[in-house]
């Protein structure tokens, strides 16, 4: 991976985001979510039980269909197929989608979760960062996955829901307090254990868990994303 390379197109995802609106679709999310959360009398909810889940639901929009936006932009105005014929690798370019979305998913939602909480997360800023930071790599790199193979919004949207809907399954259990093993297969459990620790203790075992796993399937499915990108953009692109 060249660094050189990878700062030049996380400059040109800052642009493209910033060109299409995402940023200020991500400001008017999180504006419309404090106004939301302002109105909750003080103390009536459990934020280590509501905020990982609000966050979790916010990411599916902020990363998961954001990186499918992005795709489908670029497919359609060619710019997919000009990159494959230039030395930019696949890794780099998922990883600077990633982290072009990952910066602005940890902004937002710790600004939400900062401006609910009231009087400020202190030490538990971290946890919740790196907790927002892990959800959010997993699900743009499940988002990439999800649109690689469509060149249209009509044929991606039925699909993305499936997809959208198995990256955050653990969710709806969460909101319900069902705590079940099966769940920790998940890689999203991890997350949502570590934005917990934000806002309570969490125990050392459940904080290794929260992490490392998640991060092994961050790595899974960035060969997964590579793959699909080079079968998907690659492939088609050189048959032309």
């Amino acid at each position: 991976m060249s660094p050189a390379r990878l700062l030049a197109t996380l400059r040109w995802d800052a642009r493209l985001q910033l060109r299409h609106g995402f940023y200020g679709a991500a400001a008017f999310v999180a504006a419309v979510l404090v106004l939301g959360l302002s109105r909750l009398p003080p103390g009536a909810a459990d934020l280590g039980w509501l905020v990982p889940a609000l966050v979790a639901s916010n990411l599916t929009m902020g990363t998961f269909y954001f990186v499918g936006g992005l795709v489908l932009l670029e497919k359609g105005e060619g710019t997919l197929e000009a990159l494959v014929v230039t030395p930019l690798r696949a890794g780099e370019y998922l990883a600077s989608k990633v982290v072009t979305l990952t910066l602005v998913a940890v902004v937002e939602n710790a600004a939400v979760v900062a401006a609910f909480a009231g009087t400020g997360l202190g030490a538990g800023a971290l946890p919740l960062a790196l907790g927002i930071a892990l959800a959010s790599a997993l699900l743009v790199l499940v988002g990439f996955v999800a649109v690689a193979r469509y060149d249209s919004i009509n044929e991606y949207l039925a699909p993305s829901v499936v997809y959208a809907g198995l990256a955050t399954l653990p969710v709806f259990p969460w909101l319900l307090g069902w705590d079940h093993w099966l769940l920790y297969l998940h890689p999203l459990q991890g997350p949502l254990l570590v934005m917990r620790a934000a806002f309570g203790p969490l125990a050392a075992g459940q904080l290794a868990y929260g992490v490392l796993y998640p991060a092994l399937w961050i790595g899974l499915t960035g060969a997964w994303s590579r793959r699909a990108f080079r079968r998907f953009v690659v492939a088609p692109a050189g048959a032309h």
